[in-house]
Order: structure tokens, then C-alpha cells, then sequence
């Protein structure tokens, strides 16, 4: 199996940096980000990204199109460019299984070309969870935390990272960074991956399921007076909704530039009052409503029309991140709790 030292790390940025952009997360003040890689730059030991990957995908601004006017004529411009090669170093299993979700709202007819445009172009290089957090639950969706199915695995152990491509993308991306690795036995690997899993099995969340969930639940669930008594003390703040790797809820604004319009769209919330908003009002008209919508679709609408697949990974950002501590986990224990008593 492909080996590469803690002391070839740097050799390996610097290398792929010459192929593609890379980028890495980083610490700030604020958590851990991904930033573009320069010589020097420390890579953060933090489990998760305050803000997941997609935003490499799907970015949380980005214009559409832009209208110049002159008298009554008007110019439409198209600002989409070929995007740039680059990676994504270190994400983890349950942000990888997330843009599989994804690709399911964007790649599906008709495609969003401003989506695929940066998805073909990046490479997605996978890191195995060695230090999962007590909000992790990704095993609840068959996610395997030491096996992320990025383009390109790596795995932490024996004082380096093993390597394994999984697509063809994957392949090319290593062989382009041409002899800096090594051959090992993966008998290291397998230790530290069987060690995460082990980890895995004794954390809180690790008999978390989704029984009282699925595709079949809609009528039975849309009523549950539960709903209320969940929703009672959010206070509608998206901040679960903008640190989660799955949504995909966007608005979109024209802007007036003064020389002309510019229309853009930006990430939204189906927990903000003014969701979906249309002429005659809102469609929703309650906290409760809103609530029940979120978390509906993570659990009842998005495997109903995905095969059985739901709309949350388990990465436990909105676990860690709501300010009152009200989350699809205790959501999902309320109904599997009351299931299991009926």
C-alpha cells in the first residue's frame, strides 16, 4: 500500500500544488477552515471544518448572471468560467458521503451547470477519522469513519498516512505526484481503522437510530402533535441549517449595481420566517412549521424520493453548533423512544 511520512507531507503539498490548487484546513479564531496551501502552512488536527466542504460546490454566494442597460437595450452576461483544478485535503467520511446527497439535487435533470462545472474539477482526498467527537453518530447512517470513499483515502498511522485511490480521478491524482511514496504493508492501516471503529461503537451517540423515520412515515408523522413540544424553544437562528454539509435551501436576489443588475444566490434557511415567501405570504406560518420542515425532509421526504437514502450524514456540527441545544438527534430520540413504547 502507498506510504507517505509525516516528513514528506509538505513535499507531497508542494508537489500536488504544481498540478492543482490545494486546499487544506487550517485553524482560525474561529475553528478550522479550508484555505488555499502555502509553503508553511499548519494543517488542523480539528475533526470538522466549522463549515463543511460544500461550499466548494456549492458555495454560500456566487453570481448567476448579470444585466447591463443602456436605454431599452440590455445585456446579458453570462459570468460562469471554467473552473479550476484543485483539491480538497483531509475531509471526512461523513462530508464525503454528503456530496453523494448532493448530487443528488444537483447533477439530477436539469443539471446545475454552476454546481458540476466545480465538481468535475475537484478532487476530494479523504482523511479516516482517528479522534471522533462525542456528537459524531455517522454510524447511524452506515457511514464508516476510517473508510470516507473520497477520490483518494488516507489513512493516519505508523508515523504516516496511507494511501488509497478509489476513482479513477483518485488514481491519476496520485501518479501525477509521481515517486515521494513508498510501499508498506497495510497491516498499520487496518489497525488504526479497526481502532476508530472501536471508538465509534462506545460514543454516546452509538445506539442512535432512525426507527420512527423513513420514506413510508409522511402521513403518519406531518401531524404529530410532538412537533410543538420539539420545536417550543428554537429560535428559528438557520445557525444548524448553515453549518450542515447536506442543505441545500437557496434564495436568489438581483442586485442593482448601479450600472446595471446583478443576480446572485445565496445559502437560505427553512427555519427563517421569510423562507419561500411568496406574493400572497408564507406558506408557513409558525416556528413549529418550519421546524417540522427541516427535519422532515432530513428524515421522511429525502429518503422517499432517494431510495430509502436520508438527508443527514451525522457529523454532529448541529449538535455542537445550536444555541439551545435542540437538534435532529433529539429529534430522532423522541420518536424512536415513543415508537418503542407503542
Amino acid at each position: 500500500m502507498l506510504y507517505l511520512s509525516n516528513d514528506k507531507l509538505e513535499l507531497f503539498f508542494e508537489k500536488a500544488s504544481e498540478k492543482l490548487n490545494v486546499y487544506v484546513p487550517v485553524d482560525t479564531g474561529k475553528g478550522a477552515s479550508y484555505k488555499k496551501w502555502e509553503k508553511g502552512c499548519e494543517v488542523s488536527k480539528a475533526l470538522h471544518t466549522v463549515r463543511s466542504a460544500k461550499d466548494f460546490f456549492f458555495p454560500q454566494t456566487e453570481n448567476l448572471v448579470e444585466f447591463k442597460m443602456d436605454g431599452k437595450k440590455i445585456e446579458i452576461i453570462d459570468p460562469r468560467r471554467e473552473t479550476e483544478d484543485y483539491a480538497v485535503f483531509g475531509v471526512r467520511a461523513c462530508d464525503v458521503r454528503s456530496f453523494g446527497i448532493l448530487d443528488k439535487v444537483f447533477l439530477s435533470e436539469p443539471v446545475d451547470s454552476y454546481y458540476k462545472n466545480r465538481r468535475d474539477h475537484g478532487v476530494i482526498i479523504g482523511l479516516s477519522c482517528s479522534r471522533p467527537s462525542e456528537t459524531c453518530f455517522c454510524t447511524t447512517f452506515g457511514i464508516d469513519a476510517a473508510a470516507p470513499m473520497a477520490d483518494v483515502d488516507l489513512t493516519e498511522a505508523d508515523g504516516g498516512y496511507f494511501f488509497k485511490a478509489n476513482t479513477e480521478k483518485g488514481s491519476a491524482f496520485v501518479a501525477s505526484l509521481g515517486d515521494i511514496f513508498e510501499e508498506r504493508d497495510e497491516a498499520k492501516a487496518e489497525e488504526a481503522k479497526e481502532a476508530t471503529r472501536e471508538i465509534m461503537k462506545k460514543l454516546p451517540l452509538a445506539n442512535l437510530t432512525t426507527e420512527g423515520f423513513g420514506a413510508d412515515k409522511l402521513e403518519e408523522m406531518f401531524g404529530d402533535a410532538r412537533w410543538a413540544e420539539l420545536s417550543e424553544a428554537c429560535l428559528g437562528c438557520g445557525t444548524c441549517t448553515f453549518v450542515c454539509p447536506t442543505c441545500q435551501c437557496y434564495d436568489i436576489r438581483d442586485y442593482d449595481t448601479g450600472h446595471g443588475v446583478q443576480r446572485y444566490r445565496c445559502w437560505d434557511s427553512c427555519m427563517y420566517s421569510d423562507f419561500t415567501k411568496m406574493a400572497h405570504g408564507n406558506p408557513r406560518l409558525t416556528q413549529k412549521e418550519r421546524f417540522r420542515q427541516r427535519f422532515m425532509h432530513k428524515l421522511v421526504y429525502f429518503p422517499a424520493n432517494n431510495d430509502g437514502e436520508f438527508g443527514c450524514v451525522g457529523c454532529g456540527r448541529c449538535v455542537a453548533s445550536c444555541p439551545i441545544n435542540m437538534n435532529i438527534v433529539k429529534v430522532m430520540k423522541k420518536f424512536a423512544t415513543e415508537a418503542d413504547n407503542d
